[in-house]
């Protein structure tokens, strides 16, 4: 099927009065944000059983799209989760309802699988590869762009289709619609400036007077590059947040001579930053937004050490993506006791949660079966194999018993 291009505001509302009542359409963005701090749209791909077109988000109005989005019926996407943010920012809407094929996937056994690799394996299709360091914005695009983008909602449908039919033979179809209802549920907003110093990586190691610094010069550099629409890193490198973090300079002298700063400050900003970082010198080091940990009591670290065991093996048993079961964080979270884990209800906690609070509970236990290579949860004995290894006693801080 041949892609229509669309680059007026009638005629983007003509299509869009006939996409809103499918019950499913497939969508797709084409998006910079190398150059900004918010990802700049530059072109919509839209496919329902009636067409294909291609949206020229830099001449139209996207308010019929908008509107699509919150009335229109479930969007097939790939991949969504960058799309859902470039939505948002460009016309202040998302999908009511969201079918991402790459995460159902996961729970065929598919790992992250591509959109081509999908395609291929599910419908015998093989796309043809692109240049994906085309600037999307650019006016005209070529016939091969245009090819290009067109096949990234040109067999959605299908692909839809198969997983479905293939997820209801499994009994995981109410899995992977909670999965992308949870996708499309998760926060959007703009990063919390306070909160930008976690994204440096050296932040947990800061101590004392330098944490409040680190906290409120990353905040700066943060409203700085949203007011101006640039990349954080133009604005200041993480190297240099953690310098000035670690010297706290009190003149224009002291701040030009750390390190990362490459003299990009002009001296308004750099007189600012001075304040700024006076600021953040005031900050109680016990006051300080602290970046979360993952901390684990030491007792319940060996249960953790069986639990990734036996969850590996669970995956490789129903051949689901195991970062889709559990990653080390969910589990981590679950066994401090946190109600709003993921492990903590839905599909996730009769599948593993309550496995896992019976092992650290002491009512199942870890087995190797030899004959089958694997390992397996079972009802524990209780019963402990003796050893007569002597056992030292404990020693104080000298060494000494």
């Amino acid at each position: 099927m041949s892609a229509r291009w669309i680059d007026t505001d009638r005629e983007l509302e003509e299509v869009i009065d006939e996409i809103v009542r499918e019950p499913a359409y497939a969508i797709d963005t084409e998006f910079h944000r190398e150059r900004t701090y918010y990802p700049h749209l530059a072109l919509v791909q839209l496919a329902w059983p009636g067409g294909l077109v291609l949206v020229d988000p830099l001449a139209v109005d996207l308010a019929p799209l908008a509107r699509l989005l919150r009335e229109g019926g479930v969007a097939i996407a790939h991949a969504a989760d960058q799309d859902l943010e470039v939505l948002d920012v460009a016309c202040g809407a998302t999908p009511t309802q969201l079918f991402d094929t790459q995460l159902a996937a996961g729970f065929l056994g598919f790992s992250s699988p591509s959109l081509s690799s999908l395609v291929e394996r599910l419908l015998g299709i093989r796309l043809t590869k692109g240049d994906r360091l085309t600037d999307w914005t650019q006016r005209p695009l070529t016939d091969a762009q245009r090819r290009y983008a067109a096949d990234d909602v040109a067999h959605l449908h299908d692909v839809h289709r198969e997983i479905i039919e293939r997820l209801e033979r499994v009994g995981r179809l109410a899995w992977a619609e909670e999965e992308c209802a949870a996708l499309l549920a998760r926060p959007r907003s703009a990063q919390d400036p306070d909160r930008a110093w976690w994204r440096i990586k050296e932040s947990r190691s800061l101590r004392g007077p330098a944490r409040g610094v680190a906290q409120a010069v990353a905040a700066w550099r943060e409203e700085r590059a949203m007011a101006a629409d640039r990349p954080v890193r133009t604005i200041l490198s993480d190297l240099a947040v953690l310098g000035i973090a670690h010297r706290q300079p009190k003149s224009l002298g002291e701040l030009r001579s750390i390190r990362g700063l490459d003299g990009r400050l002009k001296e308004d900003a750099a007189r600012e930053l001075l304040t700024v970082v006076e600021r953040g010198k005031s900050v109680k080091p016990s006051s300080a937004d602290m970046p979360p940990t993952d901390d684990l009591d030491r007792r319940l670290r060996p249960a953790a050490t069986l639990a990734s065991a036996w969850i590996a093996q669970l995956s490789q048993d129903l051949k689901i993506d195991a970062a889709l079961l559990a990653t080390r964080a969910d589990l981590h979270e679950f066994l401090r006791g946190s109600p709003e884990g993921r492990l903590a209800s839905g599909w996730r906690n009769e599948l593993i949660g309550e496995k896992v609070r019976l092992l650290v509970d002491g009512h199942a236990a870890m087995a190797f079966r030899p004959g089958r290579g694997d390992l397996v949860l079972e009802e524990r004995s209780g019963r402990e194999l003796a050893t007569d290894i002597a056992v030292p006693d404990d020693l104080d801080a000298t060494g000494a018993g």
